[in-house]
């Protein structure tokens, strides 16, 4: 199932992502995970590109891997995570066909996080170049990210929206936001996206924090601003970390509450392959949904 059609039909959308193991080794924790997440009942289920570029025996990701027993094991809808500043367009042809071949339908076409240890590739230089290849090689549904608080790379956020509105009219269909903690950052963005010419659905990523590590890493990845409200929750329970992550779900569950009571078209949960936190999450919001 394509997942535009999850979309417009009065009701928001809530989906998870999920990554696979960095090690070949710990194959079989994802799977655990996803026999707890399948009975949420998510729209549907992402799986990241990242350490899932590493190529299976069978000559494809196990990103591809993964969606495929989502699809066919778990009867869930998969999304596959594509990125391309380090591939060309020979590997990304290869990984469209070996999707293709397992019956997934929907792509989340990026450019991916430049590491200085890794050469560039010159075949794609931007999300939009992937998207218009994609298009050009089958019947996916392609979804797209986007950042309330303007990409790290973009000259300035007025850039960013012209950026996400090539985006869109290279073929993406719906749209993921990054991470953010505040969201009036998100609903000035998506303000600025429709004033722009961006019709297309946008969901709301949401990442409960749940210890500070991850707090460190994650705001040093996506560069997103912690309100004070946050930061005061975090310096209190630094030190407690069952309290911790309590106080995290809490915080998310209130800014889900909070968007989908201002009628936002999805939730998108990063579930960094916590069940637990994915449940917690889910059975505050259920009567929501």
């Amino acid at each position: 199932m394509k997942i535009s059609s999850l979309f417009g039909q009065g009701k928001t959308v809530f989906s998870f992502e999920i990554f696979p193991p960095k090690k070949t080794s710990s194959i079989e924790t994802i799977y655990n995970t996803l026999e707890e997440l399948k009975d949420l009942k998510p729209a549907f289920i992402s799986v990241t590109y990242g350490a899932g570029g590493t190529l299976t025996e069978a000559g494809h990701s196990k990103t591809c891997e993964i969606a495929s027993i989502i699809k066919n094991k778990y009867n869930v809808t998969p999304v596959a995570h594509l990125t391309c500043v380090n591939s060309t367009k020979a590997q990304v042809e290869a990984e469209l066909n070996a999707l293709k071949a397992n019956g997934i339908e929907n792509i989340l076409a990026l450019r991916g996080d430049i590491n200085p240890d890794i050469p560039l590739c010159s075949d794609f230089k931007h999300a939009s170049d992937l998207v218009e290849f994609i298009k050009e090689r089958g019947d996916f549904h392609i979804s797209g990210a986007c950042y309330p608080e303007g990409h790290a790379d973009a000259e300035s956020k007025e850039q960013d929206i012209l950026n996400l509105k090539k985006k869109t009219d290279a073929g993406v269909t719906h749209l993921m936001s990054q991470l953010f903690f505040d969201n009036q950052h998100f609903y000035d963005f998506l303000e600025n996206a429709r004033n722009a010419g961006v019709s297309v659905p946008v969901e709301a990523g949401i990442m409960p924090v749940t210890n500070k590590s991850q707090i460190e890493r994650m705001v040093t990845m996506c560069g997103a601003s912690l309100p004070q409200k946050f930061v005061k929750a975090m310096q209190r329970f630094e030190n407690n970390p069952e309290a911790l992550r309590d106080a995290g779900i809490a915080y998310a569950i209130d800014q889900i509450v909070d968007l989908i009571s201002n009628g936002v078209d999805g939730i998108h949960l990063y579930t960094m392959n916590n069940p637990y936190v994915a449940r917690k999450i889910s059975e505050a919001i259920g009567s929501l949904l």
